[in-house]
């Protein structure tokens, strides 16, 4: 019979994959000895269960919580549902990757009208009891039943402003077993039953409720955006309620045993007397910094400082934990490795470097590849912004520079950045998990309430996004599209700025600059290049974008795009020129004009990357997409060009095509007309010859997009030889060059093997193979897709991660026949999926020679190219 429920004491940190990373967790914590609330974990093979059941838990799975219930109750001394010594209990999620907010948890299960009685009556503290009833309720009602919690807050605020009163703390006990009333009563109206009233019934619907939201739109969107396999599940975790809202003497917190905002080794967080853990991290109530714990009660601060540090040294990692402290008795509720921001990461991991805690090696996996994206985006000009107005402080929940339009809810967010691509800031009271699509597409979060453990600076610090949290003098009115600072309305569509490194807010655009890799940063990326294998180029088709990437770490150059360069506006007239030419010698006319701009091009490309390879991809798009098609455009084009409207417009015409990706583009141009590729080899040898005459060593790599066959490639090889051998023996230079092609069609890849035979390199095109392997266009695809994710068909975007399965085998195959006809072929990667460590992983698996990404992502490609021989040395 398979075990579908442990209790803490038989697990531990290793069975993670089955009891989820809190389970596991709680399981390690109980064996090092420390004071954790018992309980049991449902494991993740019950939720894969519950799913192949069609959403029902099977009764075997029933039985064995009942057991356990009844093992936890024996060693709690109580008895669930009992009117004299009730035992309550916390269910919680627990995937073995932490999601933070992205899933349900029900506090203080097993209350009833009899067990509150006997809750208030042990506890000598009514007013405490029917808190957690009403608590209980209104979580109960919101996460199991999808009753909107608005429903219960409306009577909370009513009651509140009948009694003349601002803090929930501040009600009586009367008030409060006068308000469960209400909730009660509000209850049944809006679910058609009276609330239940059996603990076990509660518990069995409780687990039921986590499970289902592991397949909620918040958790489905959290685990696309960070890669956890739907088919992973979750675990729940059912353990002992202790109570921080038990009085003065009573509280709750979440800390950390480092800073997560910069790194710094102190204990670091908040807590919250006469409090439960939603209090601290929905941001209702402003919480107290740790800190001052050392002046409220120095002994119990001393004892979890020491908890902290012990689970810091068991870990070898900064730790996230959550306390409550229940009579003045501590109790340890959860530890994890503490998401961080990209600074926080870099110096935790330098400095256990420096404690000798950790190797290089292992300091290198805990910076994750992706959190290196916060740093390597503009900053604040220091000049812009000693003129830019501070019109509000909050808490510098999670570094970085924001500038963007405001925005009060995720859905306008998300339109706003969709309509034109400009930055968007959302600005909320207090963010919940259903903001985490408009979280995603924000620059940057601010919100008026709530800490630095709030849910607005956990989740921004993982994204690695911009927040300012708890901004009190920002009065947000969500509702009516506005917020006011002192008087001042800053309305839907203004521009703010925030800052998350201070905290400030300021009241207007703020011009930012480029990052720059120094410090702690540098130093990782130092490691990092002395452990990975593969190399990393950058995709760049101009000199600033190329200086900016070999700053960033850049080996080279993996893809110039030689029709980015025909679009600037002295470029275009010659390029049209080419297209509406009548014959061989009227396009040998126009391509003159660009030859001269093409080579100065290439020179400062060489320049810019001081002798590291640079790969030139031959012009690729179809020819249509270099002229007008709006009547006026095509008039105002003919005048220009001397040409009558219907001549051109029937060139343009002539250039239409029913289906432009699979028309006459790449190798097909070149074909057509090999005059093309002459006057760019004539271009990319004459600027190598002439930076070679000033001393560089230069081996340019021509790339010829788009083959299929061997023999197109040959053709064209052959026209680019016979070019380049004429130029170099005519120049006196020496110069070595290399010919090769841009896998990116699903049949190069099954020809690899023959297409070798000719090409000396090999560049996965991953963005059109994945077009071409799926059969749908990345630009239409969007209209389908979220309908893939919803059904479950699509787990992940393909065009954001190799599809490893298709693609993949595809590439691999490509790598394998390649090499048996040539062993010396290079082997790289062009695709936007050169940047992503999902990616980056699987290119180091297959044996590629290295990838190619855009400037900014170059430092992310060398982490993760680390990681990758780290984990699976070469």
């Amino acid at each position: 019979m398979t075990k579908f429920v442990y209790l803490f004491k038989e697990g531990n940190a290793t069975m993670k994959n089955l009891l989820g990373g809190k389970g596991a967790n709680l399981a390690e914590m109980t064996s090092l000895g420390m004071p954790v609330p018992q309980g049991f974990i449902v494991t993740t093979e019950a939720c894969i269960d519950y799913y192949a059941k069609k959403k029902v838990i099977s009764t075997e799975i029933i039985e064995q919580i009942n057991e356990a219930l009844e093992k936890t109750e024996k060693e709690a001394g109580k008895k669930f549902g009992d009117s004299n010594n009730p035992f309550l209990v916390s269910v919680r999620s627990g995937s073995r990757a932490s999601m933070p907010g992205m899933m349900d948890t029900i506090l203080n299960l097993g209350l009833n009208d009899s067990s509150v009685k006997g809750l208030a009556k042990l506890t000598n503290n009514p007013r405490f009891a029917y808190d957690s009833y009403r608590r209980f309720i209104q979580m109960f009602a919101d996460v199991v039943m999808d009753i909107e919690k608005a429903n219960f807050e409306a009577l909370l605020e009513e009651m509140k402003e009948h009694k003349g009163i601002e803090l929930d703390t501040d009600l009586s006990a009367d008030d409060l077993i006068e308000l469960v009333g209400r909730f009660l009563a509000k209850y049944e109206e809006l679910k058609g039953e009276p609330f239940p009233q059996d603990p076990k019934v509660q518990l069995i619907e409780a687990i039921t409720a986590v499970f289902r939201s592991w397949d909620n739109p918040r958790a489905n969107t959290y685990r696309r955006l960070n890669h956890i396999p739907y088919e992973w599940g979750t675990a729940v975790n059912v353990q002992g309620m202790v109570f921080g809202n038990m009085g003065e003497d009573s509280g709750t917190g979440v800390a950390f045993s480092r800073n997560p905002s910069d790194g710094t080794d102190e204990l670091y967080g908040e807590y919250l007397f006469n409090a439960q853990g939603e209090d601290v991290v929905a941001g209702i109530r402003t919480p107290k910094p740790i800190s001052e714990l050392k002046k409220d009660n120095p002994s119990l601060y001393e004892e979890f400082f020491n908890i902290s540090k012990k689970l810091e040294a068991h870990y070898r990692d900064m730790q996230d934990m959550e306390f409550t402290i229940e009579k003045g008795k501590l109790y340890m509720l959860q530890t994890r490795n503490g998401k961080r921001t990209a600074q926080a990461a870099l110096k935790i991991a330098i400095d256990l470097v420096a404690e000798g805690v950790l190797t290089e090696k292992e300091a290198i996996l805990k910076v994750e590849p992706s959190q290196l994206d916060a740093l390597l985006h503009p900053q604040f000009n220091p000049k812009s912004l000693k003129e830019a107005r501070v019109i509000a402080t909050g808490l510098n929940a999670s570094p970085g520079a924001a500038t963007g339009r405001i925005a009060f809810n995720s859905d306008r967010a998300k339109e706003m950045k969709k309509a034109d691509g400009l930055p968007v800031v959302l600005v909320r009271q207090e963010t919940s998990p259903e903001d985490i699509e408009g979280m995603i597409v924000a620059s940057g979060i601010l919100t008026s309430r709530g800490g630095m453990t709030s849910h607005a600076a956990v989740v921004a610090r993982g994204m690695g996004t911009c927040c300012v949290a708890g901004a009190g003098a920002v009065r947000v009115f969500e509702s009516k599209k506005y917020f006011e600072v002192n008087g001042e309305r800053f309305n839907e569509g203004d521009w703010i700025s925030l800052d998350g490194s201070t905290g400030k807010v300021y009241g207007q655009k703020v011009e930012t600059m480029d990052a720059t890799v120094s410090g702690d940063f540098a130093k990782l990326m130092e490691w990092a290049d002395k452990y990975r294998a593969l190399k990393v180029r950058t995709n760049a088709d101009n000199p600033r974008d190329a200086r900016v990437a070999y700053n960033f770490g850049a080996e080279g150059i993996g893809l110039c795009r030689t029709e980015h360069m025909f679009f600037e506006p002295d470029r275009i007239p010659a390029v049209r020129e080419m297209i509406v030419a009548k014959n061989k010698a009227e396009r040998e006319k126009a391509l003159a004009k660009l030859l001269p701009m093409q080579r100065e091009d290439f020179i400062g490309l060489y320049k810019e990357m001081k002798g590291y390879a640079v790969t030139i991809r031959y012009l690729d798009p179809p020819l249509h997409e270099f002229v007008p098609t709006d009547p006026k455009d095509i008039e105002a084009l003919a005048k220009e060009m001397g040409l009558s409207y219907d001549m051109l417009k029937g060139t343009i015409d002539d250039l239409h095509e029913t289906n432009p990706m699979l028309g006459h583009r790449g190798v097909r141009l070149s074909v057509t007309y090999p005059e093309i590729a002459k006057m760019q080899t004539q271009a990319v040898i004459e600027a190598a010859i002439a930076v070679t005459k000033e001393g560089m060593t230069i081996i340019p790599e021509i790339m010829i997009p788009l083959v299929g066959e061997l023999k197109e490639l040959k053709y064209v090889k052959d026209v680019v030889v016979e070019t380049a051998d004429a130029i170099i023996k005519a120049s006196g230079v020496k110069l070595t060059y290399t010919v090769g092609t841009m896998i990116e069609i699903p049949r190069a890849a099954l020809m690899a093997d023959e297409i070798a035979k000719e090409a000396e390199f090999f560049s996965f095109g991953t963005n059109d193979l994945t077009q071409m392997t799926f059969g749908f266009s990345r630009d239409d695809a969007g209209k389908f897709l979220a309908e893939y994710y919803e059904k479950k068909i699509f787990a992940n975007d393909p065009f954001a991660h190799i599809d490893i399965l298709g693609v993949g085998k595809l590439m691999e195959m490509g790598v394998k026949l390649g090499k048996q006809t040539r062993p010396n072929l290079k082997l790289g990667i062009c695709g936007e999926h050169g940047g992503d460590p999902v990616s980056v992983e699987f290119c180091h698996q297959i044996g590629l020679d290295y990838v190619s990404c855009s400037p900014f992502r170059v430092p992310i490609a060398r982490l993760a190219a680390a990681h990758a021989n780290i984990k699976n040395p070469r």
